[in-house]
């Protein structure tokens, strides 16, 4: 699975610390601490019809994780949202929008991976691109990556931080085996998650998802689960094998940026009778139907 180029996104206004710049000038200084070492935390969010889809539980995260880095001087949830707003005005956005938020520690006096050398306040970026789901609805094929998600005594996998050398690695992996994405592992040998996404499994009419232990706080993933208990479907969350996802009879990935996608295939393994699910398509469809009806007014439609 390759992301191809929009071209509604050539001429991007790109939001960098409240500065609205065109995407082939916009800047972030060799100083700053996303460039020194990773050092920042970041948000998916997507737009529908004027609306951000569960945006105060995306600030949440986003200010948590600031928080369990010590960031000092984080601007306040309406000053993001501002910047947001502006953005997406600047580009003239409405819908189908996903907007990658990302706060740094912000620019350092030198280079150094000392904390205490951002004397200036964070950097906050918003990047707004014209982005349909990425992921196909017929189906994707995964492959098992070596590499290993972090357990919260390696690096707690609440923090959702910029640091994603992991996941390159996995999806290096899934691409040379010509998979769509890679499952990636915890260090027990449990399911944790995609390189990019959320993994659920359907078995007896039953949707089982891993455990919370090396996998971040996922915002669909949590919506999935709300769904599952307002509609009778049993649900749970628990340690997943890989034989237990090789014998599902349905299997699908969540994610902000492609939504709710059937997983046809695993390591060779043929998933159910290799098509997206009755239970995947219902809850595809109720999906849909949330983002519908909720979300945080951002930007006028009419």
């Amino acid at each position: 699975m390759l992301q191809k180029f929009d071209d509604r996104n050539r001429d991007l206004i790109v939001n960098v610390n409240g500065k609205l710049t065109h995407r082939d000038t916009a800047a972030v200084s060799p100083f700053d601490s996303v460039v020194q070492g990773g050092d920042a935390v970041w948000e998916g969010l997507r737009l529908y019809r004027g609306r951000i889809f569960r945006l105060e539980q995306h600030l949440d995260r986003l200010l948590s994780s600031a928080k369990a880095l010590a960031f000092a001087h984080v601007p306040s949830r309406e000053t993001i949202v501002t910047e947001i707003r502006r953005t997406l005005q600047a580009n003239d956005m409405t819908d189908g929008v996903h907007i990658r938020l990302t706060l740094t520690r912000g620019v350092k006096v030198t280079s150094g991976m000392d904390p205490r050398l951002n004397q200036s306040g964070s950097t906050l970026i918003v990047l707004a691109e014209h982005k349909p789901p990425v992921y196909s609805t017929q189906g994707l094929a995964l492959v098992t990556s070596s590499v290993r998600r972090f357990p919260p005594d390696c690096l707690d996998p609440k923090i959702h931080h910029n640091n994603l050398i992991q996941s390159i690695l996995a999806k290096i992996e899934a691409n040379v085996a010509g998979a769509d994405d890679a499952v990636m592992l915890d260090t027990r040998g449990f399911i944790a998650e995609t390189n990019a996404t959320h993994l659920f499994i359907v078995h007896g009419g039953r949707v089982l998802t891993p455990r919370l232990v090396a996998c971040p706080e996922g915002i669909t993933r949590a919506a999935v689960l709300e769904l599952c208990g307002a509609n009778g479907i049993p649900c749970e969350e628990c340690d997943l094998s890989l034989t237990e996802a090789y014998r599902a009879d349905e299997m699908f990935c969540s994610g902000t940026m492609g939504e709710l996608a059937a997983v046809t295939r695993v390591d060779g393994r043929l998933i159910g009778d290799g098509q997206p699910g009755p239970m995947t398509r219902r809850l595809s469809e109720l999906f849909g139907e949330m983002t519908r009806r909720e979300g945080t007014v951002v930007v006028a439609t009419e």
